[in-house]
């Protein structure tokens, strides 16, 4: 969840644009007015079972869809072909889409049953941000983020797949990674007829804007007794060498020109507060830490920029959209402080998501109801839903479904056969189907597959 959007994207722009002779994906859609741009993309005849057909395209969507006076927006949109008469994997993205124009990606799902791929980038990211296209001078200092909202965000995915499966005629299966694992969820829960299967990936659902959950889990949880004593042991080491290190965070700030709302100190101290959370998100392993008994500060420096570097903390990203959504609405994850004071500059860590991340220097209040029609929907659903996690992943603090609960319902014979939770023992941020045990990989698509009827 924790993001850096990569600007390796714009290089995949150069990957179009080749066109077969087949295509009839146009001339399905030339009957839509909402739909316009489309351009022909390459496909890898590298792949296993490589598309048919894919495009990329713009569908116009209301700014507002419960007040359509406010104008309207181009949404970016990938469409990939296997067969008309197949599955369809919608992509709820969470942020941008430029990954999708690389002839070589597949999704998960799609590629397991050899499905279509609908891929719809997240509004407010890249090519589409409302009010952008006819006013290039905008940027997230000046942006109406009043939109910016997981009801939004649904009836987006909603008017895609009214108009898509007008042209696709078999079965749907939402799906995404982090925020877009979250997308998928919120797109159920609104518009469950519009699905038929959905499988969210290491989607949190979070109760506050530092919800509270995440802190206990990385002191008492992540890791065993020892990982977590190595990292505490490094996070320590490192703030009593703030004298030595600090001047190398300016350095490097100086040359990547990274400016933040904060002094140079408390950057420092939020990159300490960040190590595990980040560490254990991407599953690094504690083999690889500095010993802080003989390690220099420049290897101490190395290590911690790798796993939670200073540009995290820096202004201008390519994330505002994300931190806004979660001040808003998604909530987001806290520090705690208390083992470290004395160490501090800071006094504490609270409210730092608006202090640090918002633009505009604006605070938002946090609403709890999306996470309130999240729970409720969950516990009462029918929907046929697939939910994968990392053992170790922070954000598995904040699973929607909780394991305990899960397991006592089967022991009782209650269980819902139509909800699933796969979590991937010692797993990280990156769990996904292809990376649980055997045993269980087989159940899931075993699962999927019968969801599916193929």
């Amino acid at each position: 969840m924790r993001t850096r959007l990569s600007r390796f994207f714009a290089v995949a722009l150069l990957l179009f644009f080749v066109v077969p002779a087949f295509a009839q994906l146009p001339q399905k859609l030339a009957q839509f007015s909402n739909v316009s741009g489309i351009q022909e993309l390459k496909i890898s005849d590298r792949m296993e079972n490589p598309f048919k057909e894919k495009y990329v395209m713009f569908f116009e969507q209301p700014i507002d869809h419960s007040n359509p006076s406010k104008g309207t927006f181009k949404q970016r949109v990938i469409v990939a072909v296997a067969d008309y008469d197949a599955p369809t994997v919608i992509i709820t993205e969470g942020y941008g889409a430029a990954y999708g124009l690389n002839p070589r990606y597949r999704e998960e799902v799609s590629k397991l049953f050899n499905t279509n791929m609908v891929l719809v980038e997240h509004r407010y990211f890249l090519e589409s941000v409302p009010f952008m296209q006819d006013d290039t001078t905008i940027t997230p200092e000046t942006l109406d983020w009043s939109y910016m909202t997981a009801v939004n965000e649904a009836a987006d995915l909603h008017n895609v797949n009214q108009t898509l499966r007008k042209v696709f005629n078999g079965k749907w299966i939402a799906t995404g990674i982090s925020k877009g694992g979250q997308t998928a969820m919120f797109y159920t829960a609104y518009y469950p007829q519009d699905l038929d299967v959905s499988v969210p990936y290491v989607g949190p659902v979070c109760k506050g804007v530092e919800d509270g959950r995440h802190e206990p889990f990385l002191a008492e949880y992540a890791g065993t007794p020892q990982d977590r004593e190595i990292l505490r042991n490094f996070q320590m080491e490192f703030l009593k060498r703030r004298a030595t290190i600090k001047p190398m965070f300016e350095k490097l700030s100086l040359e990547q020109k990274l400016t933040y709302k904060i002094d140079m100190d408390a950057v420092y101290d939020y990159c300490v507060l960040e190590f595990p959370f980040a560490f254990w998100q991407w599953g690094m392993k504690t083999s690889t830490v500095p010993d802080p008994k003989s390690a220099s500060d420049e290897q101490m420096f190395n290590f911690l920029v790798r796993v939670s570097g200073p540009d995290y903390f820096a202004e201008g990203g390519d994330s505002a959209p994300f931190f806004v959504q979660a001040a808003k609405e998604l909530g987001y994850y806290g520090y705690d402080t208390k083992p470290f004071k004395g160490l501090l500059t800071i006094k504490d860590a609270e409210g730092y998501l608006n202090r640090l991340f918002v633009p505009q220097s604006q605070t938002f209040k946090f609403d709890k109801y999306l996470y309130k029609k999240l729970v409720k929907f969950l516990a009462k659903t029918d929907s046929k839903m697939m939910f994968i996690y990392g053992q170790f992943d922070p954000w598995s603090a904040v699973m929607p479904v909780a394991p305990v609960k899960n397991e006592e319902l089967k022991k009782k014979g209650k269980g819902r056969e139509t909800m699933k939770l796969y979590i991937e023992p010692n797993g990280s941020h990156r769990a996904r189907i292809s990376t649980l045990p055997d045993p269980m990989k087989e159940e899931a698509i075993a699962t999927l597959k019968e969801w599916l009827e193929l």
